[in-house]
């Protein structure tokens, strides 16, 4: 199952049987709204804080989920979960609702893949046959934690992006009708030595090239195999310095093949979301909604998606420490 150095294969194929995805208002304004399950017109879900509409979204994005695949949730094994707030306390409150057995992780941005590298692996190994992976952000959430609350209406540098309101979830069984994870690299932690908290994207592309490099290495592949590979939320800024480092280390992917969820989730009609969109919900999202709908469409056979994450927090900033990153890269294959 270990292949080179950090990769693993998959060979009974653990099958997404169904997704679930959420969003907010900047969301609904985007080009992919249409492949949300369930949008919200406000950022309070008609709740009375940020972090609590957060949970509920991934509440509902798992309820979502569930519903497609005709289950409940006392028919799941374990729910694999993430989120930028402290403690990840959206994870463990919407766990707390589904109340089945639950691992916590923590992974940043890059936890939608993270999460579902692990449920693959499970499956995989016969230890669990209805896996729940899941993630969210919140756009006002993540501010107030990692940089100004909104209230504050700080100047922000064209570098920054814009956190997505949204969550995602995916339901992982043996066997069934759906796109199959055939693969998964995990991340290496990468720093450069940035401590920028307004360039996620430039702090983070490294990280995605280290994990591409590794990937392709490992599985003796190149990016033509794929139909697309999409970096999770490097932004505008980001995704042009991981293109830059790729080309130094002889892997030019073809500008058809490559893409990165930030970019497209907000489209080029919308400047105030600066380079683009980042936060765990955003490959979560882009991934189990617009890119798995494309593949069942007959789009894309075989993609790579690389879900990148900053693992710094708002202490480690304070204390002038620098942003480590990381990527994990989940390999999923559609109609042979």
């Amino acid at each position: 199952m270990l292949k080179g150095h950090q990769t693993w294969v998959y060979p009974a194929k653990p099958v997404i049987i169904s997704t679930g995805t959420v969003g907010g208002p900047q969301e609904a304004r985007g080009p992919l709204a249409e492949d949300f399950d369930l949008l919200h017109g406000d950022l309070w879900l008609g709740q009375d804080t940020y972090e609590k509409a957060e949970k509920k979204m991934l509440e509902e994005a798992c309820e979502i989920t569930l519903q497609k695949a005709g289950l409940q949730k006392k028919d799941l094994q374990f729910f694999l979960c993430g989120d930028l707030m402290n403690q990840v306390i959206s994870s463990s409150f919407a766990a707390r609702t589904l109340a089945v057995p639950f691992l916590g992780l923590y992974g940043a941005c890059s936890t939608s893949m993270e999460s579902l590298a692990l449920g693959a692996l499970i499956v995989n190994s016969g230890y669990g046959d209805r896996v729940l992976c899941g993630t969210a952000s919140h756009n006002a959430a993540a501010e107030k934690q990692y940089r100004y609350p909104t209230e504050y209406g700080s100047q922000k540098p064209p570098t920054a992006q814009w956190t997505v309101t949204g969550a995602g979830a995916a339901l992982l069984a043996p066997g069934g009708d759906g796109p199959v994870v055939t693969s998964a690299t995990i991340g290496r932690v990468v720093d450069m030595g940035m401590s920028d908290p307004f360039n996620m994207g430039g702090a983070m592309a490294p990280a995605a090239v280290d994990t591409i490099t590794a990937h392709l290495r490992d599985m003796q592949a190149s990016p033509r195999d794929y139909d697309l590979i999409a970096t999770g939320d490097l932004g505008e800024v980001g995704f042009r310095i991981a293109s830059d480092l790729l080309k130094k280390h002889g892997l030019e992917i073809p500008g058809e093949l490559f893409t990165d969820c930030g970019l497209v989730i907000y489209g080029e009609e919308h400047p105030e979301v600066l380079s683009g969109g980042s936060g765990c919900g955003c490959a979560a999202t882009v991934v189990y909604g617009h890119i798995l709908n494309r593949m069942k469409k007959g789009e894309l056979k075989k993609v790579l998606i690389v879900a990148t994450g900053a693992l710094l927090s708002p202490l480690s900033y304070q204390q002038k420490e620098t942003i480590p990153c990381i990527a994990h890269a989940v390999s999923i294959e559609y109609g042979g």
